[in-house]
């Protein structure tokens, strides 16, 4: 059921077949010109009919949808966003880092693929298992009509939709090119995966998303501690208030997380496989977990085990064409 959170803004609910997440909370923004939509949800039929439904509960139709605002082109965020172009010619607007996306994970992949295989295998990932996790993600190129974006934003720049004006923030690292949308009159936040209520984004490093993207999200999440929020609006589970609260939180458990995680690497060192196969995971042990989930979990262990490494509290070495992690001594 669409749900006023705002005069004429409402927060939609379009599940996500088959994904314990359950659900995407699109948001639909009035303005002067007709509708701004942010996010749309997987491309299946339940989640187009369930997008549907809402438009029709609240009296809005696909052709008073002027633009689609993307947070990040993860399928349940970008999935429909060929579909809705292509019914009323919306102007697609993404960040300039998640266009390099659309090409290489949604149309052309077969690069992405070999470069997958190796970076498996540098990471300790066993030969017998490394094909399916190369693999796992491609079952959900089904769930997006890709589409290239009309528009491009960096972050810094204020949209303007004449009842509501978002700043826009650029958030890197849960998704290189993720943004959140503040309206600084309203004290109202749209934080898309960046910030959730209760569950922490994946923050992965892998073959597309190098360097230190923990350190990035942490950054990320510091810029936003100083903004003046009463309404804090995410694309999963529900709207809150605590935007200051929930920060401290994440932040905490991350660097519970970096200390489990050294604890592994323990006095022998570990390979990210080793590291990711040996934590006990919010959502289970890792055995338990689908192909796709364990390959998110390597991925999000290795963005940790990186930022350990830029704080200088271990480091990478490689071995027979393998990293290990190693823990730095005080001679070091």
């Amino acid at each position: 059921m669409a749900k006023e959170v705002l005069s004429g803004l409402y927060q939609l609910k379009v599940p996500i077949p088959n994904n314990p997440i359950g659900f995407v909370l699109p948001y639909l923004i009035p303005g002067d010109d007709g509708y701004t939509l942010v996010d749309s949800g997987w491309n299946t039929p339940e989640a187009f009919a369930a997008l549907e439904a809402e438009l029709d509960e609240v009296s809005v139709s696909f052709d008073e949808i002027k633009r689609l605002l993307v947070t990040h082109v993860h399928p349940d965020h970008y999935g429909l966003a060929g579909r809705i172009k292509e019914i009323c010619g919306a102007e697609v607007i993404i960040h300039q880092r998640e266009r390099d996306f659309i090409r290489s994970r949604y149309r052309q992949p077969e690069q992405l693929l070999e470069r997958m295989a190796t970076w498996l295998t540098e990471n300790g990932v066993p030969e017998d298992e490394m094909s399916e996790l190369q693999q796992s993600s491609m079952p959900a190129r089904a769930y997006v009509v890709a589409v290239e974006p009309d528009t491009v934003l960096w972050g810094g720049e204020t949209l303007d939709f004449g009842v509501y004006r978002f700043e826009v923030y650029w958030t890197p690292g849960h998704s290189p090119g993720h943004m959140c949308f503040y309206d600084r009159a309203q004290r109202t936040i749209l934080t898309g995966d960046h910030v959730l209520p209760t569950i922490t984004p994946n923050v992965s490093l892998h073959p597309q998303q190098m360097g230190n993207p923990l350190g990035d999200y942490l950054a990320s999440l510091k810029r936003l501690m100083p903004l003046e929020v009463e309404q804090v609006l995410p694309a999963h589970e529900y709207s809150f208030t605590d935007l200051q609260g929930r920060l401290t939180e994440i932040v905490e458990h991350h660097d519970q997380r970096l200390d489990e995680m050294l604890a592994i690497v323990g006095e022998d060192g570990a390979t990210g496989y080793d590291v990711a196969s040996g934590i006990v995971w919010t959502t289970g042990t890792f055995d338990t977990f689908s192909f796709w989930m364990q390959r998110a979990a390597i991925s999000e262990t290795l963005a940790h085990l990186e930022y350990l490494v830029y704080e200088g509290r271990v480091y990478a070495t490689r071995r027979d064409n393998v990293v290990y992690y190693e823990k730095v001594t005080q001679e070091e």
